[in-house]
């Protein structure tokens, strides 16, 4: 069975979440100076600390346009101004909005990764999103042999040597989904739960020791943000629908 390649289409002009959808955008860090300055001012002034203290130019541009883009779609959401909304953090440094923004129903999650950040979105329910640039020269077999469980190692190593590369990132990024939808960071060691991974296989989260009947609670779906990556969601729950949009 081929996974559905992701259409991201151009959104709606009045924007709705319903509970039973999960809303994902892809959005260009790459953006012109004046969107970057736009973007700029609807930080709160820990952001514009933590934007300044980048010592590359392209790295503070591409934070700055990331929070910037995270807070128009944020204002959308929740109709208000994008620099209203206000973060707190998990334990684990997942970030979530602050009560004063009146959207405790809304979860979100953030990934970004070279030239692309990915904003998933949904109401009443906890997910997680990761994007990955593919790296040609990345030593995936030792990185695997550190992380990944027993299980996924072999399934890898089953695989034909040309598939073993998008596979290895096919789970780097399920794996990376899932431990940000469940808010622990890597407090939960990569090896204690397997994912599937063989390219144009269903994503499934397949097993999570010591958490019993835990892989039933989410749903894993790939996405396609462009050439060069590989992206991954997970939500929790199964009775939802994906809807892809292009931010512009």
């Amino acid at each position: 069975m081929s996974p559905t390649l992701t259409a991201w289409r151009k959104p709606p002009p009045v924007l709705r979440l319903p509970t039973d959808e999960v809303h994902v955008w892809r959005a260009s860090l790459s953006q012109t100076q004046k969107n970057l300055e736009f973007c700029r001012e609807t930080l709160a002034e820990d952001e514009r600390e933590r934007a300044a203290r980048f010592h590359f130019e392209r790295d503070r541009h591409h934070f700055i346009a990331a929070r910037g883009i995270l807070r128009q779609l944020l204002g959308h959401y929740l109709n208000v101004e994008p620099h209203r909304p206000s973060f707190k953090y998990t334990f684990y440094g997942k970030p979530f909005l602050a009560s004063d923004n009146s959207g405790a129903e809304l979860r979100f999650n953030v990934s970004h990764a070279g030239e692309l950040a990915l904003y998933a979105f949904s109401r009443r329910r906890e997910l997680g999103v990761d994007i990955e640039k593919i790296r040609p020269d990345i030593e995936h077999q030792s990185i695997a042999s550190r992380f990944f469980s027993e299980q996924e190692i072999a399934a890898l190593g089953k695989l034909p040597v040309k598939q073993q590369q998008q596979a290895f990132f096919l789970c780097w990024t399920r794996k990376e989904a899932y431990i940000k939808g469940i808010g622990e960071g890597l407090s939960l060691p990569l090896h204690t739960f397997d994912v599937s991974l063989a390219p144009g296989e269903p994503a499934v989260l397949l097993a999570v020791r010591g958490r019993r009947r835990e892989a039933e609670r989410w749903t894993l779906r790939d996405l396609q943000p462009g050439a060069g990556y590989e992206a991954a969601l997970v939500a929790e729950g199964s009775d939802w629908h994906l809807k892809c949009w292009q931010w512009s």
